[in-house]
C-alpha cells in the first residue's frame, strides 16, 4: 500500500532592510526584519507574527530591529478587561448617528477621496500624501489575510472614516485608519478603535492589536488611552506601567 505524503509547508524567508531615517524619533536610524505575506498560509503567518510583535503593511509583515534602540513597543488591548474612560464614553455618545459597517477589502474611489483629504490635512509632507488611486488600492488589496474595511458612515450615509483590519486567530489588528479631519470634535479615530474592540468582544476574541507605541512620540500617544494595555517585551506579553495620556 502506498502512502501519499501531504505537501510540506514552505519555509518562511525573512530579510533585513537597509538603514533608513527613523520616521518617529529624529536623529535615529531604522532597520526592519520583514517577510512577504503570500500563499495559502498568509492568514496563519499573519496571526503568528502579530503575536510576536510584527505589523503588516501591504504584503509585507515587519518588525523593527534598529541598532541600539528598542523604542518601538508592540501593544494590544485585552478586550475582556477594557472599560471605556469617561472621555471615550463621550465619544461614543457624540457618534450615536454613526454606523460602523464591515466591508470586503476592496478599494473604492469614495474611500480614496477621504484618504487623500485626510493625508493632505494631517500629513501633507509625507509620501502617503502623494499616493494616487492605484497606490491606495494596492495598500488595501495587497497582502490580504482575512482582511476587511470598517467604514464609518453618518446619518446621511456619507463616508467619514475607514479602518483597514485583519482578523487574527486571537483577535483583530488595526492596520491603518483615516477619517474626515474636518470633524475633529467627533474623535473618529478613537471611535473606530472602540468599535473594533466591541466587535472583538462580540466575537469572543481576546485581543485588539494596535501596533507600536513609542514613548515621546505624539503620533503614538493615543494608544495609551485604551487601558489596560499589554506590551510585548523580552519575557513575553505583560502589563507595563504606561500612563494614559487621556
Amino acid at each position: 500500500m502506498s502512502v501519499i505524503q501531504p505537501p510540506q509547508r514552505p519555509l518562511q524567508q525573512f530579510f533585513r532592510s537597509g538603514p533608513m531615517p527613523c520616521p518617529y524619533l529624529p536623529g535615529r536610524v531604522e532597520r526592519k526584519l520583514f517577510t512577504r505575506l503570500v500563499g495559502p498560509y498568509a492568514t496563519e503567518v499573519n496571526s503568528t507574527l502579530s503575536r510576536a510583535g510584527f505589523r503588516r503593511s501591504h504584503d509585507i509583515v515587519y518588525r523593527p530591529v534598529c541598532p541600539n534602540c528598542q523604542a518601538c513597543v508592540p501593544v494590544r488591548v485585552p478586550v475582556a478587561e477594557f472599560v471605556p474612560t469617561r472621555s471615550q464614553r463621550r465619544v461614543i455618545k457624540l457618534n450615536q448617528d454613526v454606523r460602523l459597517i464591515e466591508r470586503p477589502a476592496y478599494a473604492t474611489s469614495e474611500q480614496y477621496r477621504l484618504f487623500a483629504q485626510y493625508q493632505n490635512s494631517r500629513h501633507g509632507e509625507s509620501d502617503m500624501a502623494r499616493m494616487a488611486m492605484g497606490d491606495f488600492a494596492a495598500m488595501v488589496d495587497e497582502g490580504r489575510a482575512d482582511t476587511n474595511l470598517l467604514e464609518a458612515r453618518d446619518s446621511e450615509n456619507r463616508l467619514i472614516g475607514c479602518m483597514l483590519t485583519d482578523r487574527l486567530s486571537d483577535g483583530f489588528s488595526a492596520v491603518y485608519s483615516f477619517y474626515d479631519a474636518n470633524q475633529e470634535r467627533r474623535s473618529l479615530g478613537t471611535h473606530m478603535i472602540l468599535g473594533l474592540i466591541e466587535r472583538a468582544r462580540m466575537a469572543g476574541m481576546p485581543h485588539v492589536y494596535l501596533g507600536y507605541w513609542i514613548a515621546g512620540s505624539r503620533k503614538m500617544a493615543y494608544k495609551t488611552r485604551f487601558q489596560p494595555l499589554e506590551a510585548l517585551g523580552p519575557d513575553g506579553w505583560h502589563r507595563p506601567v504606561i500612563a494614559s495620556e487621556d
